[in-house]
């Protein structure tokens, strides 16, 4: 009979025991990412991210699942919002937080959420999870961006699906950013070389550096891009200096910094990570605000990495309707969510129904804006 155990901090797990499991080169799930956070305490109790990882081990005391969970005392840096639930719990005379959450912290990038060594271990790991609440008195168990057999495993121990929506870049072996183009529309293709001539008359250009490649001055003003993304909306950032040395020692072959320079000044930058087939999106800074710089730095170098290199994808991150216009297709993603309270539980079950209904209509009509032709795009 398997045993399911708990630690509250990554580190306590053997790096190459956790990764054995993940089956993927996907850096989010791996251990050296989740690392990064604890260890920088850009997650930890004080922010409201206290770590309560699950583990499945056999008789013989070999790791056969894992799943990472954190104790949520708010519902910030999840990109799935649950506020009106918690508001709902408080009209009750409930407590909403803590709630237990699976999910990696600020990456809203759908993958593994539940690591396993077969879908017997998943099975038993999901059945565990959505026990959790009731168990421990939390008031609800929420996984987010799980990969389709995660999802599976959790929908048959009794979680309730909830339908979202990305965007993505598709490499359909583009020769270069000009053959890409030639598959948008007349319009697109304009504005597209219009941002980007911008770009080439102010005299910004875009470089690619790993971490080994940034002296200790750059690292900081590359983190100072970073933090006035937040500062300009009044909050601290999620990620503090030292993650990203920490990233770097630790997956440092998996990071990539997209600078941009006015000359030789450094103006701008995006944060990204690659995995087997996938360049991925996930922060962006600036010093101050050229026009066409987050397109050129964030979007548009991005897919010029991605058809040099051969990579298939391109996930530039949560949200952005605006991305339609620049190449990118919409996707569905998911969510799932167990409620302990069986009055509200039914009232989210029935919330999700209606809500994956017009999800799945406002896919198909951003798919109809798309710039290519119905023949070739993906199915969601």
């Amino acid at each position: 009979m398997a045993r399911l155990a708990q630690v509250d901090t990554i580190l306590d797990v053997p790096v190459d025991t956790w990764n054995a499991l993940c089956g993927t080169r996907q850096p989010f799930i791996q251990h050296g990412f989740i690392a990064a956070l604890e260890a920088s305490e850009s997650v930890c109790e004080h922010n409201g991210w206290k770590p309560a990882h699950c583990l499945l081990e056999d008789d013989d005391g070999q790791l056969i699942a894992a799943a990472p969970l954190y104790e949520k005392a708010h519902s910030y840096g999840e990109f799935v919002f649950d506020f009106a639930w918690a508001n709902a719990y408080d009209q009750l005379g409930l407590d909403y937080y803590p709630k237990l959450l699976n999910a990696i912290p600020f990456t809203p990038v759908a993958g593994p959420r539940i690591l396993a060594r077969d879908a017997d271990a998943r099975a038993e790991m999901a059945a565990h999870l959505t026990a959790l609440p009731e168990r421990l008195g939390y008031s609800s168990l929420h996984t987010l961006f799980p990969d389709d057999e995660t999802g599976e495993a959790l929908a048959q121990a009794g979680a309730t699906p909830r339908r979202g929506c990305q965007y993505r870049w598709y490499n359909r072996d583009y020769r270069d950013f000009d053959d890409f183009l030639s598959h948008l529309s007349s319009k697109r293709r304009k504005e597209i070389r219009r941002e980007r001539k911008r770009m080439h008359d102010a005299g910004v250009t875009v470089v690619v550096r790993t971490p080994d490649e940034i002296d200790p001055e750059l690292w900081n003003t590359l983190y100072a891009f970073y933090g006035r993304t937040y500062a300009i909306r009044g909050q601290a950032p999620y990620l503090t200096r030292n993650f990203f040395d920490e990233l770097g020692e630790r997956m440092g072959d998996q990071v990539l910094f997209f600078i941009a320079y006015h000359h030789a000044t450094p103006v701008g930058m995006a944060f990204m990570m690659v995995g087997d087939d996938t360049l991925y999106g996930r922060h962006w800074g600036c010093e101050t605000d050229y026009h066409s710089l987050h397109f050129e730095t964030c979007y548009y170098a991005g897919i010029d990495y991605c058809i040099e290199h051969g990579l298939a994808c391109f996930d530039a991150g949560a949200q952005g309707e605006h991305k339609i216009r620049r190449g990118f297709e919409p996707v569905a993603t998911w969510s799932y969510h167990f409620i302990a309270d069986p009055r509200l539980s039914s009232a989210v079950d029935n919330f999700c129904v209606r809500e994956a209904e017009m999800m799945r209509s406002f896919q198909a009509e951003q798919r109809e804006r798309s710039n290519f032709a119905v023949e070739t795009l993906r199915a969601s």
